[in-house]
């Protein structure tokens, strides 16, 4: 058998630990099997990679509040592939979100006053703590691809005013479309490439206490076909675009914009806070050449017990994989002990952030999210390939891979109430046996020349 690197989650008590097969629980005679086969003949979508966002209160947090030793140790248990977990994929928000100190944008102007040009378009915010840390991650990993979601435009480009609610206005459309431009043109100067943006996050929710905007998909395929990618081409910027940006349970929506957009939508960006991720695979049928990529899911008091909690990042990883996204990408890469900071007027956070960072002592704690992610993103790089792999619902889930140097990544999770044996088969070659726990994971690499 080539090597095998094995990491294990039991419980709170022990968290993506390293093992050896020997180390492994001993399979038991008592228990039923479950045997995992991993088809290499089979591939389907390739893989970005894996991560969260450095939203203005995750940047501040990590950049402002930690000493300069304590973030480099982070940063590198973050993004380094050797060292750390190896994060991949980095979703931010442009301008402010729910988790930001103020509310702001690029171009914010007093009441009243309009910038058509863009004389005042400014990123000097992203200047202070972002831009710092994705400069930082990607010396790290120089593998990482930023993504781009606005939470609202300027708050003069649209109905209300503000950047709270309304909708934009549609003189404004190319203006808003030179913004994106401006936004990746500013981030370029920095040696920073946007990988992909989409037109608005959650564009079916306008929050009351939050930026947002109400963007439907008629108005969405609009702006994407007649401004946004028209604007992209003529700048030739190559960043790719991607619609829709909310929950699993309105399909429809990237259905619309696909009928009226196609040639210039690249692909549909999903979250998991409604619906089934069976959606995205219901989008690939219909539109095969489109990418799919997860971009927002978070962790928090709703959940409030580990095992529940840790079980639903697992679970539902693995099927947002087998469901053909090429990321998978959670919220907040870091929040205080208060769950925060929020915009003025937020209320009571009870999101989590893959560390909590206390602002009084400084101490950095590594939550669930943290290992969950690591599961995947420890060993499944950026270019692999998924395997098809047999999976049981039931009980244990599997997501297989191939990476770019052929080493093969499985990470299986036990959603029963109840120990099983399991065999996972890598190839014709290669099997491992061993006995998993109700609601634990386990991920396998098998690397080297065989």
């Amino acid at each position: 058998m080539r090597k095998l690197t094995i990491y294990q989650s039991t419980g709170e008590n022990e968290m993506f630990a390293k093992k050896n097969v020997e180390q492994l629980s001993p399979v038991s005679e008592d228990k039923e099997w479950r045997t995992v086969i991993i088809d290499d003949s089979r591939t389907f979508q390739e893989i970005d990679g894996f991560g969260a966002s450095f939203t203005d209160s995750a940047a501040y947090l990590i950049h402002q509040i930690l000493e300069p030793e304590q973030r480099a140790v982070l940063m590198r248990k973050l993004f380094d592939p050797a060292q750390g977990i190896g994060l991949s994929v980095l979703r931010n928000p442009m301008g402010a979100s729910d988790y930001a100190r103020d509310f702001y944008s690029y171009d914010d102007l007093p009441n009243g006053e309009t910038d058509l040009e863009l004389k005042r378009f400014s990123i000097a915010h992203d200047e202070e703590d972002v831009i710092p840390l994705l400069k930082e991650a990607i010396q790290l990993n120089p593998e990482i691809k930023l993504m781009a979601s606005p939470w609202s435009p300027p708050g003069w480009m649209k109905t209300s005013g503000s950047m709270i609610g309304g909708e934009l206005i549609r003189q404004y459309y190319s203006v808003y479309a030179e913004y994106f431009a401006r936004y990746i043109q500013a981030y370029a100067a920095h040696g920073l490439s946007i990988y992909a943006v989409t037109p608005q996050n959650e564009a079916l929710y306008s929050p009351g206490h939050y930026p947002g905007m109400i963007m439907g998909p008629e108005a969405q395929s609009d702006f994407i076909r007649n401004d946004l990618k028209p604007c992209f081409v003529k700048h030739g910027i190559e960043t790719k675009i991607l619609c829709y940006d909310h929950n699993w349970d309105r399909p429809d929506y990237p259905r619309t914009v696909l009928e009226q957009a196609n040639a210039e939508v690249d692909g549909v960006a999903w979250h998991w806070y409604g619906g089934n991720p069976s959606a995205q695979t219901e989008i690939v049928e219909a539109y095969p050449d489109k990418e799919v990529h997860f971009t927002e899911g978070s962790g928090g008091e709703w959940i409030p017990p580990f095992e529940p909690a840790f079980s639903n990042v697992m679970r539902t990883g693995i099927e947002i994989l087998r469901n053909y996204s090429r990321s998978f990408v959670l919220w907040n890469m870091a929040l205080d002990e208060n769950n925060g900071p929020t915009v003025p007027g937020f209320g009571t956070s009870t999101c989590r952030g893959i560390v909590t960072i206390d602002q009084r002592t400084k101490e950095i704690e590594y939550t669930l999210d943290y290992y969950a992610l690591a599961h995947f993103s420890k060993c499944i790089r950026p270019g692999a390939l998924r395997l098809a792999s047999s999976s049981y619902e039931d009980s244990i889930r599997s997501a297989a891979f191939r990476n770019k140097d052929d080493s093969r990544a499985a990470v299986l999770f036990n959603d029963s109430d109840e120990a099983h044996n399991v065999t996972l088969k890598l190839n014709e070659e290669d099997m491992v046996s061993f006995r998993m726990e109700a609601k634990s994971a386990v991920t396998v690499l098998l690397e080297g020349d065989r």
